[in-house]
């Protein structure tokens, strides 16, 4: 069987790719800084900064990070003053996680859990931040239905990804960049070439920014919009929490697994 026809049926369906990314994310989680980093060109950090000025993370928020990884934004929101819970579908990257904490010092909560049934009450934040969740999660407008349910009205939606070029031009030298890219990675770090190259794989059956826009108004989102990022290559989503009024048919809340 081809391995990226392989791949491209583990992302068709919400269930399979739940199961990928479970077993993917748990492969790369002792490194996943170090790709985050690189296929980056070493700006991740600074976008992710500018995600919690976007969100106007100051004291007296509780930001909800979502698809956590090792921890990078909720530490960025706890050094705008805010309290901070981290959630990862991976119990490795938690691991990862709790233990940057403890040498930063950070009070910040971490939770293994899935972002498409958050095991948290309704309108517990007051932001919820995102850094490469959008793409990888597999029932998007899920996940958004559950990140406007554990806002409280008015809340602030960030989120950083991967776009996904409208040009078909430039859509074909991107993921054609990161396939060799993630290929020569996954090979070196793994000796797997296809680890990483779920990354262009994801991308091809992303929305894009203004697909992701639609959703986001779809589930309640206002003020909705997107500012580009390494060109366009990148995309940071802002948006704010319906009113109470919109909120009446909002799912109830999950129960802790």
């Amino acid at each position: 069987m081809d391995a990226m026809g392989e791949l491209d049926r583990s992302l068709a369906m919400p269930d399979r790719k739940r199961q990928y990314n479970r077993r993917l994310f748990a492969t790369i989680a002792d490194r996943y800084d170090l790709i985050t980093r690189l296929l980056s060109f070493g700006r991740d950090q600074a976008w992710k900064r500018r995600v919690i000025a976007l969100a106007r993370v100051g004291p007296g928020d509780c930001v909800l990070d979502l698809a956590c990884g090792t921890g990078d934004l909720a530490f960025a929101a706890e050094a705008a003053g805010a309290s901070a819970t981290g959630l990862d579908l991976t119990p490795r990257m938690i691991a990862l996680a709790r233990k940057k904490a403890s040498a930063e010092k950070s009070h910040a909560q971490w939770l293994v859990g899935d972002m498409c049934a958050l095991p948290l009450s309704n309108g517990r934040f007051t932001v919820v931040t995102t850094g490469y969740g959008l793409r990888n999660v597999p029932d998007l407008p899920a996940a958004l239905r559950e990140m406007h349910r554990v806002l409280v009205p008015g809340g602030r939606l960030c989120a950083l990804d991967f776009d996904r070029p409208e040009a078909a031009w430039l859509r074909a030298i991107y993921l054609a960049y990161l396939n060799v890219v993630g290929g020569t990675l996954g090979w070196l770090l793994h000796r797997d070439p296809d680890t990483y190259r779920y990354i262009p794989a994801s991308i091809r059956r992303y929305p894009g920014a203004r697909g992701v826009t639609a959703l986001m108004e779809a589930a309640g989102f206002e003020d909705v919009r997107h500012v580009r990022v390494l060109g366009g290559l990148m995309a940071i989503h802002v948006a704010t929490s319906g009113s109470s009024a919109a909120r009446a048919g909002e799912t109830p809340a999950r129960p802790h697994p």
